[in-house]
């Protein structure tokens, strides 16, 4: 037993294991695409920001850049608060900053100016330190200083008011964004996954331990009964083997100069033998039926010659002991769909388990009867009864309300299994009804009536 739940334990553990290293697996992939898509999303919107900023200074630079002028003098009339190369620099804000880069956080961006050659005219203040001289014509860059800062960067040309060809350049204006606030919020997004992750699996490991509890119980609850009925039948067929294998070895010993008590050793045998072979014809019947239960398409099947047939069968079985056995059914003829071999079988087990426990001057009363197009066959007895605690469990297999009387009326225990197990695969409701020392009734309520043929 400790085996069996060491076993059972291991196989939770594995199962609980398997289901937290899928989800493991499914929560890394959906982080990792949580976490690209989010810098997708971010840097996009970056970039269209950057895009817009350079666009609203191109339209307000390129109506003021006509053809002939001095570069720098232009642009000092232009964007007074810029620097020139290899002059003082003026940080004071003036107009340029309170107007044109008014639109943006003056410590995030910076621009720079260049002419169509590629050489520096001007900067802002506040560019990067290390940043080259050097014009790179890429539309979009993205470096990191010595410091490790981060800065995205965005090239445009400029054209003149006078310039009739767009192929003609006056210059190129570069935009650039200081990437601090974006690597920020990047790193705040992995610290949030990296924590939330394993706390998230911790938990999904936990909730598949508790899950795999109610997974492994109809497994469990299958192997118990499988070990009961592995116990049943070793305890079933254990005795008719040992008195089988007795009586043989009596007949070994046995001097022949009796052959009386041989014979009727050998009559013991036989018994012996012919319980042990309805046993098994039974297992392997009842194991046919959860198997396969609908083996072949149903037919019609008339009810009243299945009744009145068994009714005549069991007549002689009931007057050797002393029961009254009577049958009703009715003078049209009902029909129900299904197999008539197993149909046969079912009402045979029922009136056989009702002569089996009828006391002699007892009586057994096998009806059909009609009820709401449903067909209803009640074998009804006067016998020992079944108390209310056990009225469940006489569908189990191997399961005898009275053992003794059932070894020595022959039963196999199985009769009342075969019964249900026929009865659920014809989708038949099986209903019982029973008081201690007042007798039992079963019912059998067939759905769907077939009418007799004309």
């Amino acid at each position: 037993m400790n085996q069996d739940r060491s076993l059972f334990q291991r196989s939770r553990l594995q199962l609980a294991l398997w289901y937290a290293g899928v989800m493991g697996i499914i929560l890394g992939i959906s982080g990792f695409g949580i976490d690209r898509a989010t810098i997708q999303s971010n840097q996009t919107a970056m970039e269209r920001e950057i895009e817009s900023i350079a666009g609203t200074l191109h339209d307000s630079v390129e109506p003021l850049l006509p053809v002939g002028q001095t570069p720098t003098a232009l642009l000092q009339q232009i964007f007074p608060d810029l620097c020139l190369p290899e002059q003082p620099c003026n940080k004071t804000p003036t107009l340029i900053e309170r107007h044109t880069l008014g639109i943006s956080d003056r410590s995030t961006y910076y621009i720079r100016l260049f002419d169509r050659q590629g050489q520096l005219l001007a900067f802002s203040p506040n560019q990067p330190p290390s940043l080259s001289e050097t014009f790179n014509p890429a539309p979009w860059q993205t470096f990191q200083t010595e410091k490790g800062t981060r800065y995205r960067q965005f090239t445009t040309i400029l054209h003149s008011a006078d310039t009739h060809s767009r192929d003609d350049s006056w210059g190129y204006l570069q935009i650039g964004r200081n990437l601090s606030a974006f690597d920020a919020e990047i790193v705040r997004i992995r610290w949030i996954l990296a924590i939330g992750y394993p706390l998230t699996l911790l938990l999904v490991l936990f909730s598949s331990w508790w899950l795999s509890k109610f997974a492994m119980q109809p497994i469990d609850r299958a192997y118990r009964q499988q070990q009961q009925f592995t116990a049943n039948v070793a305890h079933e067929l254990r005795s008719p083997l040992a008195s089988l294998l007795a009586t043989v070895e009596a007949i070994l010993r046995m001097p022949r100069e009796n052959p009386q008590q041989v014979r009727t050793m050998l009559q013991t045998v036989e018994r012996q033998g012919r319980r042990l072979s309805h046993t098994i014809a039974d297992l392997l019947f009842l194991t046919h039926l959860e198997q396969n239960p609908l083996p072949e398409p149903f037919q019609p099947c008339c009810l009243n010659d299945l009744v009145s047939d068994l009714t005549e069968e069991f007549l002689e079985l009931a007057d050797r002991a002393e029961i009254t056995l009577t049958c009703q059914i009715p003078d049209r003829e009902i029909y129900v769909s299904g197999n008539e071999s197993q149909l046969y079988r079912l009402v045979s087990n029922l009136m056989d388990n009702a002569l089996q426990y009828t006391p002699r001057g007892g009586k057994v009363e096998v009806s059909l009867t009609v009820r709401d197009r449903h067909a209803c066959i009640t074998v009804k007895d006067t016998g020992i009864g079944i108390v209310s605690e056990e009225q469940e469990r006489i569908f189990d297999r191997f399961y005898r309300v009275d053992s003794d009387r059932s070894r020595k009326t022959g039963g196999t225990g199985l009769g009342l299994a075969i019964v249900r197990a026929i009865a659920e695969g014809h989708s038949a409701h099986l209903a019982l009804q029973s008081k201690p020392s007042q007798g039992s009734s079963f019912t059998i309520d067939f759905p769907c009536i077939i009418h007799s043929p004309s």
